[in-house]
């Protein structure tokens, strides 16, 4: 027996105890046992309600109740399967979207770093760059010897580190196989609080000038590489050809500072004289982030002050001999600051945070969608309920009592579509990242359902079930008892107050559903737009390889050669069209820049072009033709010869309006690496696209590979064939290894590096088409579902109709025009909506504006065929009913 139980069979007891001496009293006052028995009952009152009254007093009966009402809810789900399953889908994929895209979020944005103490860590870095020259970072960084001075002067941290990314090749010639790499400083690991799962970390005595090069794996490598073996160290791993011994593991759960990229190595910034490319000296190398924790009590503004009462002597000891005079005034004016780095840094942060965040708020209009929907399903249900809720209100129910008991219901509805909806997140979230992935890039992130997730989906249940069952809740307790009680079959679920709540309803999930779709093709367009943009040349059948001549140790005077024999050995091989090098393979994201300006003609102004320095055939492999003069020649335009350029359409146009300038000598400004230079310009090329595919055409200088005088030690080269990918890989890696069996070759696509480069596009396209084209199903089934009730209802109407003489045309157009009368405030209200929500994606479209008409056209369009879908089958249904039998009707 329940505790419940055994306090209500006592509350009987003494109930009946009491009654039993009140009548024994009336009795022996001389009333007859049966008179005294009723006397005694009227004057104690209604039993039940004295029950229910003792009850209140115990305390826990709001939770006996709660249980209670669970358990009938439950029991009416059962009893009403479809309701419950249709319910739950609708609910599980509209928090499932949600959740998923939250926990996205979480990962990306919102999480803190997996250290101890992770809100103390700041980042200090260079306010404003303008005017920094040298080689760039995607991230804001600085260079060795800015980091150096950093470490000795800032005196408002107590422990401070460098970092910087880089890849390693695992191999020792052929194919590559990289490995994600980290150059630490020695108290990296030591101000992380990160702790060895086995070996020890790297410390500052392992980041001294001339130190041997060891190595900290992390925790995945470690299993993955040497199955978690002990024995790992003090073994060695080959990095870029250099033997580096491992002294030790990180924990399990440190990926490294960078979110969304994982790490594999990591070796102290020391190696890099050794197994790197001598950067520690380089003043325009900008490759280092420097991180660091405040002094107990020092704010971040106080340690932003403190750096730049540093800035002025730290910057004018670090100034690169060789820094350009009109660069330099910009460089000594450079000041640092500390902002918050509690969240790291995330190249995808920075890429797929606003799309993220635009993409939640489609989902929340989906959940909306289908929290309308569950509403008009839970309207009918309460008309079919009317008689079981006026039965409880005649009993003595009142109107709160019965609200709770209906929100309840929707609570648990709400509780299992969120449950459901959270594991179909964790699926769809984990879903997301494998469409960011690529070759070579994959995704790290901890997917984990935290406390703020957990939170979220909790959040949204509970909003679910009051967007979707308060409205409901509070229509169903407004009933006239009597009258309800009265009425039978279907005119107790005719009511017109709550059908045009329905039909608003409705109105709104048009809305949502329309703004929806205009998103949808806008995304959808935008991918389509730069799919078919014409980037100048023809990317088909064109390969990009990558050559690591360092483990050859080549003399400066021997990298020239070197890389002009690999292109001849490449030109050799059967099925290989064309071959050329070049320091910037076009629409890959890289890029370098330079002011050039026509040396006969200085006072037109410097022109901001970009750069990049390729071999002879370098046009004709990648199909781009030359408008004017020559190509470049490997054998004629050598370093002893006049220097020698060739430029796009676009600069010659910026340079000399209608005028030709093959023949004209061009100056490039002097960069840290280089001195001012002038150029004879042989020839004019069709302008390409240089970045990306998104940009406008820039000014473009082509230099010659042939007159390089400070040639690097890897060779990039594009080449053109017909064969199949796995042939050309093989082909080149056998040809490379002619030249030398160390050489490192990196084979790719340059089709599939182009789609790489629209990851994001394609992302938005996708999933605003399909929350698009499931906010539209949603809103069909709310139109169908308020449709056929109107043609229910109006049964006996319509049978009237026909049975004087209706046609069916008639009796279609009556349904139909039910139907517009939904449509047309849906499909108003949507545009309204849909004009400020599209001018949010302004910077995510592409050849489009943000209230593009025919999108909008073709958004309303596809809703008024939905529409006409929707109503198609109700009107069927209408124009065949007989109106013999629909007379007899109710």
């Amino acid at each position: 027996m329940t505790w419940r139980s055994r306090r209500d069979r006592d509350l009987d007891d003494e109930i009946r105890q009491h009654l039993d001496e009140a009548v024994r009293e009336r009795v022996e006052r001389g009333e007859k046992p049966d008179a005294a028995a009723q006397a005694a009952r009227r004057e104690f009152g209604n039993v039940a309600l004295v029950k229910e009254t003792t009850r209140e007093m115990w305390g826990w009966m709001r939770l006996d109740r709660w249980l209670q009402d669970l358990r009938y809810g439950a029991r009416l789900l059962v009893r009403n399967p479809g309701f419950a399953i249709v319910a739950i889908l609708s609910l599980m994929l509209g928090i499932g979207a949600n959740t998923a895209l939250f926990q996205l979020l979480d990962a990306v944005r919102l999480r803190s770093l997996p250290i101890p103490h992770a809100d103390e860590l700041v980042e200090i870095r260079i306010a404003d760059m303008t005017g920094a020259r040298g080689n760039f970072n995607w991230h804001e960084s600085v260079t060795n010897p800015i980091w150096e001075q950093i470490r000795d002067r800032q005196q408002a941290l107590r422990g401070v580190f460098a970092w910087g990314a880089e890849q390693f090749n695992l191999t020792t010639g052929g194919p590559t196989r990289m490995a994600r790499g980290l150059w630490v400083s020695g108290a990296y690991f030591d101000v992380l609080g990160v702790r060895p799962a086995a070996g020890r970390l790297l410390t500052v005595s392992d980041d001294q000038p001339g130190c041997a090069a060891r190595a900290i794996v992390s925790h995945a490598f470690w299993q993955r590489e040497f199955g978690g073996s002990p024995s790992a160290i003090g073994a060695t791993v080959t990095l870029d050809a250099h033997p580096v011994e491992i002294v030790g593991v990180t924990e399990p759960r440190f990926t490294g500072l960078e979110v969304g990229r994982g790490f594999d190595v990591a070796v102290p910034l020391c190696a890099d004289s050794v197994i790197g490319v001598g950067r520690l000296s380089a003043g325009t190398t900008w490759w280092l982030s420097v991180m660091g924790r405040p002094l107990s009590g020092w704010s971040t503004e106080q340690v932003t002050a403190q750096l730049r009462a540093i800035s002025p002597a730290l910057f004018a000891a670090t100034l690169p001999v060789n820094y350009p005079a009109m660069n330099v005034k910009h460089y000594l004016g450079f000041q640092l600051e500390a902002i918050s780095a509690g969240t790291g840094i995330s190249r995808i942060r920075n890429d797929y945070e606003r799309p993220l965040w635009l993409l939640l708020g489609t989902a929340g209009l989906v959940l909306l969608i289908a929290c309308a929907n569950l509403a008009n399903l839970l309207l009918a249900r309460a008309s079919a309920r009317g008689r079981e809720i006026a039965m409880r209100v005649s009993l003595g129910a009142s109107r709160g009592r019965i609200i709770r008991q209906l929100l309840t219901e929707n609570l648990l509805l709400a509780s299992i579509g969120a449950a459901a909806g959270a594991g179909l997140g964790l699926f769809l979230s984990q879903s997301l990242v494998t469409l960011l992935d690529t070759d070579g890039n994959t995704i790290v992130l901890d997917l984990a359902l935290g406390w703020r997730v957990l939170g979220f989906t909790a959040g949204i249940a509970v909003l679910t079930c009051l967007l979707f069952g308060l409205a409901p809740a509070i229509r169903a307790t407004r009933l006239d008892t009597a009258s309800t009680l009265r009425a039978s079959g279907r005119g107790a679920t005719a009511g017109g107050d709550r059908a045009s709540v329905r039909r608003a309803l409705v109105v709104c999930q048009v809305a949502l559903s329309l703004v929806l779709l205009v998103g949808a093709l806008l995304f959808a367009r935008t991918l389509l737009n730069l799919m078919h943009v014409d980037p100048g040349f023809n990317p088909e059948g064109v390969s990009i390889v990558s050559l690591d001549l360092r483990p050859l140790k080549l003399a400066a005077d021997q990298r020239l050669p070197t890389r002009l024999a690999l292109l001849e050995k490449f030109r050799g091989v059967p099925g290989i069209h064309g071959v050329a090098s070049a320091s910037v393979v076009p629409v890959t994201g890289s890029a370098w820049g330079n002011h050039a300006w026509m040396a006969d003609d200085p006072g037109k102004g410097q022109i901001n072009g970009l750069l990049n320095r390729v071999s002879a055939g370098y046009f004709s492999t990648l199909g781009i033709p030359l408008v004017s003069g020559r190509d470049f020649d490997d054998r004629r335009d050598t370093r002893s010869n006049v220097l020698v350029a060739i430029v796009n359409e676009e600069f010659a146009r910026a340079a000399a309006p209608g005028g030709n300038v093959v023949g004209r000598t061009l100056t490039i400004e002097q960069t840290p690496n280089d001195p001012e230079q002038s150029y004879v310009i042989i020839g004019v090329a069709r302008n390409a696209k240089y970045v990306e595919l998104r940009e406008e055409i820039a000014p473009t200088v082509f230099l010659a590979t042939s007159q390089d005088t400070q040639p690097r030690n890897w060779v990039i080269a594009v080449l053109r064939s017909n064969l199949d990918q796995s042939v050309v890989t093989a082909s080149i890696a056998r040809a490379a290894a002619e030249i030398s069996p160390e050489i490192a070759v990196t084979i790719d696509r340059l089709a599939t590096v182009i789609e790489g480069t629209l990851l994001r596009e394609r992302l938005m396209a996708r999933l605003c088409l399909f929350f698009g084209g499931l906010a539209a199903l949603l809103a069909t089934i709310g139109l169908y579902g308020v449709t056929s009730y109107t043609v229910a209802r109006r049964t006996n109407e319509i049978g009237v109709r026909i049975a004087l003489g209706a046609s069916r045309r008639d009796v279609a157009a009556l349904i139909f025009r039910e139907t517009g009368m939904l449509l047309g405030p849906g499909i108003a209200l949507g545009l309204m909506l849909a004009l400020p929500a599209a001018s949010l994606a302004r910077t995510l479209l592409f050849g489009l504006e943000p209230f593009d008409g025919m999108t909008f056209a073709a958004a309303a369009a596809a809703q008024c065929a939905i529409a006409l879908l929707a109503s198609g089958f109700p009107a069927r249904r209408a124009v065949r009913i007989e109106p013999t039998l629909a007379l007899r009707t109710d």
